[in-house]
């Protein structure tokens, strides 16, 4: 099958010897919005760099539809790139800008007008087409980049952190009007972040990568809910590990032995009786329940064994979301959020010793290491 990228083994060490990124392989469907995440230094943006040409490959293959792109230069592959700064020329209009990149093609320029005038009609910017950079607000940068990127027709969009430098409204905005148009135009995209929620929001499936090195490629959903490793488990969402050995039930289910009692939870791939895991927990999965009135048996019997000790450290309502911070009998906190008529703060004051609750359909248990 012929993909529209595929990196195979690819990695990357610089002369001094340090590797930024170890055998990256990864296949992209024609039209799919890939989202590369992790913290600062993982790897992401040079990989993204070696797609688009500015840096070398120091091992394995890079393909743009079945062809091997190792040493063609930047301008001679079927990619565009948008950095976070936008790199706009600020002597030239809107305009120009967008035009610029066919002008480089050596394209007619009736041709170039007609490419230039849908693109610009396409993204709005008809309004703001002969004005200079100075001029215009970051949303408006943001789409005369795009803009630029889009016009030359590229197979891959690769975007470098694109709304890094956008404010938080602005960014939501642009956020929905970039997947729009991605889908609009059947584009593949490339994009580095490393905000958790932009990367869950926008793309077909997730990137995560730690120390050069790919800890999971996922659909977002199953990212946030079914965890590979103990690093995506603490990266993504807000989820309680729990720590301790495996046992079969028997049932397809496993438990595992842990401080905070016998937890159970659903295996994601391969783990061996006894072998040492842990047991994650969506803040979102778990349910709060007053010890007022009832025991832990009598809440774990109704949860398939899974309840745990805490205690109530902060409770804040904000608009129809209740806000609960609760501590686990090992010190850690745990935020939980609900509509306030599940959890109303008055049932669950300050200091008030409570038990939080999950299905085992819910948990994912995964090798410790």
């Amino acid at each position: 099958m012929i993909y529209d990228l595929e990196l195979i083994d690819v990695g990357k060490v610089y002369d001094n010897g340090t590797t930024a990124v170890s055998a990256f392989s990864l296949a992209v469907n024609k039209g799919e919005f890939i989202a590369f995440l992790g913290p600062s230094g993982c790897g992401k943006t040079t990989t993204l760099r070696m797609i688009a040409g500015f840096e070398s490959i120091s091992s394995g293959d890079m393909m743009i539809k079945g062809v091997r792109m190792n040493d063609v230069p930047p301008e001679k592959r079927p990619t565009a790139t948008i950095f976070q700064n936008y790199a706009l020329f600020p002597h030239m209009t809107v305009r120009r800008n967008v035009a610029y990149g066919l002008e480089v093609k050596g394209m007619a320029k009736a041709e170039r007008d007609r490419k230039v005038d849908r693109i610009i009609a396409t993204l709005g910017l008809e309004d703001i087409a002969e004005r200079k950079p100075e001029k215009l607000s970051g949303g408006q940068r943001q789409r005369v980049a795009l803009a630029r990127g889009l016009v030359i027709e590229p197979d891959i969009l690769l975007l470098d952190e694109p709304l890094g430098a956008l404010d938080a409204n602005l960014r939501k905005a642009i956020q929905n009007e970039l997947k729009i148009l991605q889908r609009t135009l059947g584009v593949t995209f490339i994009f580095v972040t490393h905000a958790q929620s932009e990367a869950l929001a926008l793309s077909d499936r997730v990137v995560v990568m730690n120390q050069g090195r790919v800890e999971q490629v996922s659909p977002p959903h199953q990212l946030y809910t079914r965890p590979d490793t103990p690093f995506v488990a603490q990266f993504i969402g807000r989820n309680a590990i729990f720590k301790g050995q495996a046992r079969a039930d028997g049932a397809g289910a496993w438990r595992v032995e842990t401080p905070a009692g016998l937890l159970s939870g659903a295996a994601n791939g391969a783990v061996a009786d006894g072998e040492a895991v842990s047991i994650v927990v969506p803040a979102e999965a778990m349910a709060l329940h007053a010890s007022v009135g009832r025991g832990r048996e009598e809440v774990a019997a109704a949860n398939g064994g899974n309840a745990v000790d805490a205690r109530i450290l902060r409770a804040d309502v904000v608009g129809h979301v209740s806000h609960i911070s609760a501590q686990l009998a090992d010190g850690r906190s745990l935020s939980l959020e609900a509509h306030v008529e599940k959890y109303r703060p008055d049932d669950f004051p300050v200091g008030s010793e409570v038990f939080l609750s999950w299905k085992p359909s819910d948990a994912t248990v995964i090798p410790a290491h």
